[in-house]
């Protein structure tokens, strides 16, 4: 069945759906001979080129979603290069063959902790799209005062510069005076929103830290700097709740490789254990 170019693309991690979609708009895709048109269709069987060079479609048919989770250290932007030659969130992800990291959001360049990445362009435009409702949990240490008045008129909400916005749910995660930290939740994706946020009340955040997207949360022994795979299982339960259908993996992540090899040793060692007991008797 012949699905939509940007669909198609983006399953074999090309890009998102809406990079996808702006480069289809500025003519750089083609089918065959003929120029790309938003609502193409297109298979396994079709040609496709984008800016020149022809796409492997035979990866649609072999294609494996695999998520990312990565905690992001401070200094490194979420861009694929930089011009300031600052390190990328890319530098340390390991290499695809026909595939390529889509970043799901982004962290200011000050901003730590959780950052997913995914090969599948319609899972990515799922995660970030506003109509699926996910929530992003941040720890954030706040310097100068704060009341109990100042954290209802930010669950209430507050007018920035690009509209409302408030936290959907604001904990107190430790610290007296004048540097508190805290757990906070907001519902989008926007440039700075928490920082703004808590700057709209005159105090200022000095330290920010991701630690959930929606009901992914990073893991303990994912330390910074460093990435681990999410397991199939969990790819699938996510998956789920955002609607789109579970994929029959073809291959393990290298965890549930691990765990399966551990798994064989133990066998193999009670099964010589037991042997040992069977020649002694």
């Amino acid at each position: 069945m012949k699905e939509r170019v940007q669909k198609v693309l983006g399953q074999i991690g090309i890009g998102s759906r809406r990079e996808i979609e702006r480069w289809i708009e500025d003519g750089r895709i083609k089918i065959g001979d003929e120029v790309a048109q938003l609502g193409d269709r297109i298979d396994s069987r079709d040609q496709v080129f984008l800016d020149g060079r022809k796409v492997d479609l035979k990866a649609l048919d072999e294609t494996q979603c695999r998520v990312l989770i990565y905690n992001k250290p401070e200094g490194e932007v979420c861009t694929r290069s930089d011009p300031e030659g600052r390190p990328t969130v890319f530098d340390r992800l390991p290499k695809l063959k026909g595939q390529r990291w889509i970043s799901v959001g982004r962290l200011d360049v000050n901003t730590t902790g959780l950052l997913l990445f995914t090969t599948d362009g319609e899972l990515a435009n799922k995660l970030m799209h506003p109509s699926s409702e996910i929530d992003r949990e941040y720890l954030c240490r706040v310097h100068g005062a704060v009341d109990e008045a100042m954290i209802n008129r930010l669950r209430e909400g507050v007018l920035l510069e690009d509209g409302m916005a408030q936290f959907t749910d604001v904990v107190h995660g430790g610290g007296e005076g004048r540097n508190q930290w805290f757990y906070v939740c907001v519902m989008e994706g926007r440039n700075r929103e928490v920082r703004r946020l808590w700057a709209s009340q005159e105090v200022e955040v000095n330290r920010l830290k991701r630690v959930r997207y929606g009901s992914v949360f990073l893991p303990s022994e994912c330390k910074v700097g460093t990435w681990v795979e999410m397991p199939n299982k969990e790819v699938n339960d996510v998956r789920s709740r955002l609607g789109l259908s579970k994929i029959a993996f073809a291959r393990r992540t290298q965890d549930e490789r691990m765990k399966m090899d551990r798994r064989k040793r133990q066998q193999k060692n009670t099964q010589r254990r037991t042997a040992k007991k069977s020649r002694r008797r």
